[in-house]
């Protein structure tokens, strides 16, 4: 008999109090299931998008590729670093475009630069994913990349709905990961894509405590989509990698997926 999934709904987690600050990696485009033939931009971003906090300095990714239909492309030569300003501060983060033609699904990961958390005197890297559709089309989004440690989505991660659920599993290496800690926010103040920057005053409400949930002996978990918006999950410490200059690593698994409403 398999264990249960591990399930958390925050319709009741929301208050006034100040959220502990979650480090996030945002692999951002602002459309993600496209009817026509489009170039689309991207935005990488390191930052602490739920309660708009500091961002922080990116190092040139190690790697950053598009999937489609089990063909993986390099997109490391097309990033371009930028300033991005942040509501507290500024911080060097990157940009590309990529030209989707053709009906399927395009998974996007980037593999950042570890980056040194002077206060915790560790190293982080977030591998992250995010997906855009054309043509409604679905293709290849629940099957993973081989990455060393990444989150497949159980649940289609560019069509999700608030008040419905999202499931995914953790991999390090290929295999399920038990017992992560997956911290989950969302992206909470309007993004501007031209100024590079998030607005200064978020736009939702922020929890008092960072929302978490655990994965089970499968590597599941299961979180309750409480509005819409764009959701992330990042699964601390899950890949293989453990150590960087000497020091800790905490190589994390992140997922962004976008949640709409039914009406």
């Amino acid at each position: 008999m398999k264990a249960p999934v591990v399930a958390l709904t925050a319709a009741a987690l929301f208050g006034a109090a100040s959220a502990a600050e979650a480090h996030f990696q945002l692999v951002y485009t602002p459309e993600v299931m496209l009817e026509n033939p489009a170039e689309i931009p991207f935005k990488l971003v390191f930052g602490h998008p739920m309660e708009n906090g500091h961002v922080m300095d990116m190092g040139m990714p190690e790697a950053f590729t598009v999937t489609f239909k089990g063909k993986t492309t390099d997109l490391k030569d097309t990033l371009k670093e930028i300033t991005w300003k942040g509501a507290h501060n500024d911080a060097k983060a990157y940009e590309t475009t990529y030209k989707v033609r053709r009906n399927g699904d395009y998974v996007f990961a980037l593999t950042p630069a570890p980056y040194y958390e002077g206060s915790e005197d560790i190293f982080i890297q977030q591998i992250a994913k995010a997906y855009v559709n054309k043509g409604a089309m679905p293709t290849s989004w629940n099957e993973p990349l081989g990455l060393a440690t990444e989150i497949v989505p159980l649940t289609k991660p560019y069509q999700t709905y608030a008040g419905g659920t999202f499931t995914g599993q953790l991999l390090a290496d290929g295999k399920p990961v038990a017992g992560a800690e997956c911290e989950i926010e969302y992206i909470n103040p309007v993004i501007d894509m031209d100024g590079n920057a998030f607005a200064r005053e978020a736009s939702g409400p922020v929890p008092a405590s960072a929302i978490v949930a655990i994965t089970d002996p499968n590597g599941m978990f299961t979180f309750g989509i409480p509005r819409p918006g764009v959701w992330g999950f990042a699964c601390l410490g899950s890949g293989p990698d453990k150590e960087h200059e000497g020091k800790e690593l905490s190589q994390d698994a992140v997922l962004w997926i976008n949640a709409g409403t039914l009406e």
